[in-house]
């Protein structure tokens, strides 16, 4: 966003957020997320494809303190309700695409994130079933919002499972400095 603030970071359809748009756009989803009670260490969700939401996600999620956990579009309600539950979502973002695996999953939990609705407008099918739009929601947020990066380096960035083919998904942290060596 510094470099090269009005060059094209996403394109999604008819959709083009330029590096500028998409760091206001995440900087504002951190904001939000704070707003609505996220706190360093809790688990924000993502069921999407690969969207400017997605996308923005990585970096609005670790911009609120919060850890990012994406879930394989692939997987059936039942493992998606166990990683939610093991890696303990408190929100869970999802494209109306995904909207009834995500009714079944969430039906299976004792504890239910709050659900927010990505509603691409490329994607196919669906209903939007959770308490307001990805849109909405960033809308609250606070486009001044002054983000801190970790404290320590070694605080959980991402948090990421397996597919599960010899039981239960298995949750892998990943940190912040991971992320930094790896980019």
């Amino acid at each position: 966003a510094m470099v090269y603030p009005d060059r094209p970071s996403v394109i999604h359809g008819d959709r083009v957020y330029t590096w500028k748009e998409t760091y206001e756009r995440s900087v504002k989803l951190a904001s939000a997320l704070n707003k609505a009670g996220i706190k360093k260490g809790d688990t924000i969700a993502f069921m999407g494809n690969n969207t400017p939401e997605t996308y923005e996600a990585h970096f609005g999620v670790p911009m609120s303190g919060a850890v990012l956990n994406t879930l394989n579009i692939r997987l059936d309600a039942e493992a998606l309700a166990f990683i939610l539950q093991h890696g303990e979502a408190k929100m869970l973002f999802t494209d109306r695409e995904f909207s009834d695996i995500i009714k079944s999953a969430v039906a299976r939990l004792e504890r239910k994130p709050i659900v927010i609705d990505i509603d691409d407008p490329l994607a196919v099918g669906g209903d939007l079933i959770g308490e307001e739009t990805y849109e909405d929601f960033i809308a609250k947020g606070d486009a001044d919002y002054q983000w801190q990066g970790p404290t320590d380096e070694w605080d959980a960035i991402s948090l990421n499972y397996t597919s599960g083919t010899t039981g239960n998904p298995k949750g892998v942290v990943y940190h912040h400095r991971g992320a930094y060596l790896n980019a």
